[in-house]
């Protein structure tokens, strides 16, 4: 990347820290200057591969949709011009081993084309943990617990406390009461108790809501990314509930917080080859088992992030509960961007100088995040955008793929942008190459953007264009439940239906990415509308409360 456009992506800000205590400068106020990484502008960079991709989805899936029209039309031109005489004539002139033949032929075909489409899948219901009040903690609570413990200087504590304040996160998300101790916490036995208490929380209200029995469940999906012991969490679920011996069970490891997306995937795919079944996908993290104590900074960050949490969704492919399911799986598009080495090192799990060992965040995973984000979105524009979007973006795309200006442009781009910054104008040649930014709000009517920070969110938000109500459930997820990793999506979505945002037909775009470096989509469309809850629902006792400015 050039010198230029490294500095495009880099933001600064001017910070009050008040008054300075003791020292040579006591009693003056102090300021410093933050040093901020954004997301690369990926809209503005599109590569055309990944919207053939999309396309290519598209033509798989629409392949019987664009053909059933054509035969009806056909039919209807033959049949239209002849009077009901004339069809009664023709239909007596063939003979009854002819007219046997016919409609054995079309009930043949219609039973290959039902038998051989995918199976619709849908989301029965999803519940999300609420720790007790007991592990609530405050910004400045958090704080003291970590002092508390012992393993931290000041100096670190100093850099955690500077990173909440510009977190988005609020003062009452949930934290395991252990980080505060001498002791070594990272332990099997911490990790086994922080894990059933979330993840049986969650089922235990998903089995009440949708009276489902436990042993009625086909397929078993868990994704933890740190913690995985032997035996797995997934065999912890089941020996708890006594589920049958002819389960189908996964444990997802090292996946990121975009492994929820990828359980549903996994879930969806043994659900077209298992009929009438249901499935589970347990999503999750546990955060005192991943509590770094060295004084590593790009070690430190993911402590200040991380919060306890866990979701658990019930999905069926029987065609019964279309009538009371939420909604209906629509797609899912993963991106993966591993085989490039800055992508696999973005997120990288590792020992510091001292030994201890923790999640290294790198400088450059905003810019492989923008990557990624870019890869995917191009790649599900096909899927979900109207025609009216698709034909406007891909006509931009050709013509700065194909138009001779745009070739000059992008390769002049730094010197024709230091212009148009001193003249206060635009070049011509920068307007043919600037791409036509699709409208996301005309393919979905809510988004839920992983939770992962304040920054993050807002630079999705000026890189698609949405408005404040769309990154709403974002938002406020992040404030009251912090980054819940894997499971945060569903924190979000329970947030909207709290709201009682979700409408019959409304499509909800869930997007998460994690460590690798992925990128995951999953878009649902809801069945009907869903009423606010008065139980069994996170958001029930506050969400009154918000919106509340971050």
């Amino acid at each position: 990347m050039s010198r230029s456009n490294e500095q495009d992506l880099l933001s600064t800000e001017i910070v009050n820290r008040g008054i300075e205590p003791s020292g040579p400068n006591a009693g003056s106020p102090t300021f410093s200057v933050r040093v901020r990484r954004r997301l690369p502008d990926f809209l503005q960079s599109v590569n055309l591969k990944y919207v053939k991709l999309g396309y290519h989805y598209l033509i798989n899936h629409a392949v019987y949709l664009a053909t059933i029209p054509v035969l009806v039309l056909v039919f209807s031109a033959e049949v239209g011009s002849l009077s009901r005489k004339e069809i009664w004539n023709k239909l007596w002139d063939y003979d009854l081993a002819t007219v046997i033949g016919f409609i054995g032929v079309f009930v043949l075909t219609a039973c290959v084309y039902f038998m051989s489409r995918p199976r619709s899948v849908y989301l029965i219901d999803f519940a999300c943990y609420k720790p007790s009040d007991e592990l609530k903690v405050t910004k400045e609570e958090f704080i003291e617990l970590a002092r508390k413990s012992g393993k931290f200087d000041e100096e670190t504590l100093g850099f955690k406390k500077r990173i909440l304040q510009a977190s988005g996160i609020g003062d009452e998300t949930y934290v395991p009461r252990s980080i505060s101790s001498s002791e070594n916490i990272t332990t099997m036995k911490e990790g086994r108790e922080e894990a059933s208490t979330v993840i049986f929380g969650a089922l235990d209200e998903l089995f009440e809501k949708t009276r489902v029995k436990p042993k009625d469940v086909g397929v078993l999906v868990v994704n933890c990314s740190i913690f995985n012991p032997t035996p797995s969490l997934s065999a912890m679920v089941i020996n708890h509930y006594k589920m049958r011996g002819n389960i189908l069970s996964y444990n997802l490891g090292g996946m990121g917080c975009s492994a929820g997306i990828i359980g549903v995937d996994l879930a969806r795919d043994m659900l077209q080859s298992n009929p009438n079944s249901y499935a589970v996908v347990v999503s999750t993290e546990m955060v005192g088992y991943n509590w770094y104590v060295g004084s590593d900074k790009s070690m430190v960050i993911p402590n200040c992030f991380f919060r306890m949490g866990c979701s658990a969704v019930m999905l069926s492919n029987r065609r019964r509960d279309f009538r009371h399911a939420k909604y209906r799986l629509e797609h899912i598009v993963r991106t993966h961007k591993a085989a490039d080495d800055r992508s696999f090192r973005s997120v990288y799990q590792e020992e510091d100088e001292q030994g201890f060992k923790g999640l290294k965040i790198s400088r450059d995973l905003m810019e492989v995040g923008g990557e990624a984000l870019k890869t995917n979105i191009t790649t599900l524009g096909p899927l979900v955008l109207p025609f009216s979007e698709q034909l406007l973006f891909f006509a931009a795309l050709l013509r700065r793929t194909f138009s001779p200006a745009a070739k000059t442009s992008t390769t002049t781009s730094s010197s024709s942008s230091v212009t148009a910054k001193t003249n206060g104008t635009k070049s011509s040649s920068s307007d043919i190459s600037k791409p036509y930014i699709p409208d996301y709000k005309l393919a979905f009517e809510h988004f839920c953007f992983h939770a992962a920070s304040k920054v993050v969110l807002e630079e999705l938000q000026k890189n698609l264009g949405l408005s404040e109500e769309n990154m709403e459930a974002s938002r406020m997820t992040l404030h009251r439940f912090g980054n819940t990793s894997s499971s945060g999506i569903w924190y979000e979505l329970a947030y909207l239906e709290a709201k009682e945002s979700v409408r019959r037909g409304d499509r909800v775009w869930q997007i998460a990415f994690g460590s690798g470096f992925k990128c995951n989509s999953v878009v649902w469309k809801a069945m009907r509308k869903v009423k606010k809850p008065t139980r069994n629902n996170p958001w029930v006792d506050c969400v009154n409360r918000y919106p509340v400015p971050l």
